[in-house]
C-alpha cells in the first residue's frame, strides 16, 4: 500500500506519489484511459498537470468528463501577468471539464525577470488570488526548476502565503551543497509554516547527452526496477516530501511497484553504489 500524507494545509491526505501527468503531452486517449485505470488500481489520490503539458488537460479532462474527479487536482498557468495568466486558468477548467481545480499553480517561477513581473502590480499572482477568491480554485502552489529554485521559492514564500511548493530532488542533486542548503532552508521554512513539499526528476539517472532517447521524459531516466526502488525509497526516507511520477507512462509501473514497497530509505553507501555504477550526472548544474 502507498503511504500518505497530509498535503500541507489543505484537508486532504495525498499518497506520497503524485501522478505527474506530463506524461499525457500527446498520448492516445486510450492510453490515458489505462493509465488512470492504473492509478486509480494503485490507490494514487492526487493529480498533476499544466497547461504547458502539451494535450495533458485536454486527455485527462475527457477521462474526467466520462469518469468524474475522484482525486485532489492540481494544473499550472506559466503565464506572468493577470489577464493572461486569468484567461489561461478558465480555458484549464474548461479543458478539464471541472469547475474548480483543488491546486492552482505558478508555473516555473525561478528566473530574475519572471519573478519581479509575477509578483508587481499586473502579475500572476493577482490572477491565482482572483481565481481563488471565485472559487476557481482552493489552494495556492509555485513551481520551478534549476539550481537557484530552493531560493526563489524562499523569495516567493516572503511575499505570499502559498499552500504546496514543488522543485527538484534526488540524491544526485542534494550532493550540490547550494542546492541542498537551500532545500533544507526551504524544507525547514515550509515544515514550520505546513506547506506541501512537492518533489520531481525523482528517478533521473542524467540528462540525455549522446544516449538515443526512446522516452517521453527530456531526461534520461532511470528504469531498471531495483533502480527505481532506491531512488523512490530514498526520496520516501524524507518524511515530508512528496513524489510526483516521472512523465513516461511506461515507466510508471515501475514507480508505483517502488512506492508499494517502501520501509526504509537506503543507505549512503547504497545510493553512492547507485550513482557510481550507472555513472549518474546532475540534471541541473
Amino acid at each position: 500500500m502507498i503511504p500518505t500524507l497530509p498535503f500541507g494545509r489543505t484537508d486532504h491526505n495525498s499518497t506520497r506519489t503524485l501522478f505527474g501527468a506530463a506524461a499525457f503531452w500527446e498520448t492516445p486517449q486510450k492510453d490515458v484511459d489505462a493509465t488512470m485505470d492504473l492509478i486509480l488500481q494503485n490507490g494514487i489520490n492526487h493529480v498533476d498537470t499544466a497547461a504547458s503539458y502539451g494535450e495533458s488537460e485536454r486527455l485527462l479532462g475527457d477521462w474526467i468528463q466520462r469518469h468524474g474527479k475522484p482525486f485532489f487536482l492540481a494544473t499550472k498557468t506559466d503565464q506572468r501577468t493577470k489577464q493572461a495568466a486569468y484567461d489561461q486558468i478558465r480555458r484549464s477548467l474548461d479543458l478539464l471539464h471541472v469547475p474548480q481545480v483543488d491546486m492552482i499553480q505558478i508555473h516555473a517561477l525561478h528566473e530574475e525577470p519572471d519573478w519581479t513581473t509575477a509578483f508587481a502590480s499586473g502579475g500572476v499572482i493577482e490572477a491565482v488570488i482572483q481565481a481563488r477568491d471565485e472559487g476557481l480554485a482552493r489552494f495556492i502552489g509555485v513551481t520551478g526548476h534549476g539550481v537557484p529554485v530552493p531560493e526563489f521559492h524562499l523569495r516567493s514564500l516572503a511575499q505570499f502565503d502559498f499552500d504546496a511548493v514543488l522543485l527538484p530532488y534526488n540524491y544526485v542533486m542534494m550532493q550540490n551543497p547550494r542546492y541542498a542548503e537551500n532545500f533544507n532552508k526551504l524544507l525547514a521554512v515550509c515544515k514550520e509554516k505546513n506547506i506541501a513539499v512537492q518533489t520531481i526528476k525523482g528517478i533521473t539517472r542524467s540528462p540525455w547527452n549522446d544516449v538515443r532517447q526512446d522516452r517521453t521524459t527530456w531526461y534520461r531516466p532511470l528504469e531498471e526496477q531495483a533502480d527505481i526502488d532506491l531512488a523512490t525509497h530514498w526520496i520516501f526516507g524524507n518524511p515530508q516530501v512528496f513524489l510526483n511520477t516521472a512523465g513516461d507512462i511506461n515507466i510508471l509501473p515501475r514507480i508505483l511497484e517502488a512506492a508499494h514497497r517502501f520501509k526504509a530509505q537506503p543507505t549512503d553507501e547504497q545510493m553512492k553504489e547507485l550513482t557510481e555504477r550507472l555513472k549518474m550526472e546532475p540534471l541541473f548544474i
